[in-house]
């Protein structure tokens, strides 16, 4: 078997690519363990993200909808965002759930963190639990977002999960941390969500 170091690639050389808005682009000129070929990789790199479950009182979850470019529709989801400049991922959950939602307050739980996707992205997404929120503002989203807030009981909320309506996987990760949202095994229509 082999050790982790002999999956080790050895970075020969790095170049920034071109600016995106929300990641800085860099190639790594990258060295194959075993065959010492050198490999060109993509990373995108990205401040890192929060992602959270907030609960009201009678323990709805606070969900967005949004349109999402990648897939070409809106998706249910729930808050998040970046983590700003100096600010730690608590306090970035917090703005989200305010900006996004209108919703603050509540007593504030870490769940941890993710690699969204470590193929690519050199960042993590940190999962954050709020229970108790109430609403208390109005929405300020940002110029580029239009958002919908959803209340979901759990029932509603396993429904949307199994039914292929609540997709995105952040999202879901953060949920699978607070609810049991898939009977074992999962096993769904493969022709939810396929784009054919």
């Amino acid at each position: 078997m082999m050790t982790d170091e002999q999956l080790v690639w050895r970075r020969l050389s790095s170049h920034e690519g071109p600016e995106l808005p929300l990641f800085r682009v860099r190639f790594d000129d990258m060295e194959h363990p075993g065959s010492r070929q050198v490999f060109s990789r993509l990373v995108l790199q990205s401040v890192d993200w929060v992602n959270l479950v907030a609960l009201t009182e009678p323990g709805e979850s606070v969900m967005v909808r949004q349109y999402r470019f990648g897939v070409g529709y809106p998706t249910l989801e729930t808050p998040g965002g970046m983590v700003d400049p100096g600010e730690n991922s608590l306090a970035a959950a917090q703005r989200e759930l305010a900006e996004e939602t209108g919703y603050t307050g509540g007593n504030w739980r870490y769940l941890g963190a993710v690699e969204p996707n470590p193929a690519i992205h050199d960042h993590l997404c940190h999962h954050w639990l709020a229970e108790g929120v109430v609403r208390t503002r109005n929405q300020t989203p940002g110029d580029g977002e239009q958002i919908r807030v959803e209340l979901l009981g759990e029932d509603a909320l396993r429904s949307a999960v199994q039914d292929g309506t609540i997709k995105h996987v952040l999202a879901l990760s953060a949920l699978s941390r607070v609810f049991d949202l898939w009977p074992r095994p999962f096993v769904q229509d493969t022709r939810i969500g396929s784009k054919n």
